[in-house]
């Protein structure tokens, strides 16, 4: 699956969870408010959610040239054969390299 040009938008529902790992809630449409509490913990603010979607989207975005490199890659087995066959330095020079040129990391 190639991830490029695939923007995902980080949800409340990731947010909160990041917020109170394993909390009991629902929350429909990522509307703020549509978010059904059920857990006994207390539920953080809109300002603390908005705050982390923010930075769980920066995370996020600051991976795509991995995911990327990732979708590119052969499968293993492929790159394995190409380790046995012409050795380390080829697989690197012919497989690692112009993946990671092509998707360089920021």
């Amino acid at each position: 699956m190639a991830y490029k040009n695939f923007r995902q938008k980080i949800s409340y529902y990731k947010a909160l969870q990041s917020l109170v790992p394993d909390a009991d809630l629902y929350v429909e449409n990522n509307d703020w408010d549509r978010v059904t509490w059920s857990d006994s913990r207390s539920q953080p603010s809109k300002a603390e959610a908005d705050a982390e979607v923010v930075k769980l989207q920066a995370e996020y975005d600051a991976q795509e040239y991995a995911r990327n490199r990732k979708s590119e890659y052969p499968d293993w087995g492929t790159q394995l054969n190409k380790i046995y066959d012409d050795g380390l330095a080829k697989w690197k020079s012919e497989m690692v390299d112009p993946i990671k040129a092509k998707h360089p990391k920021p």
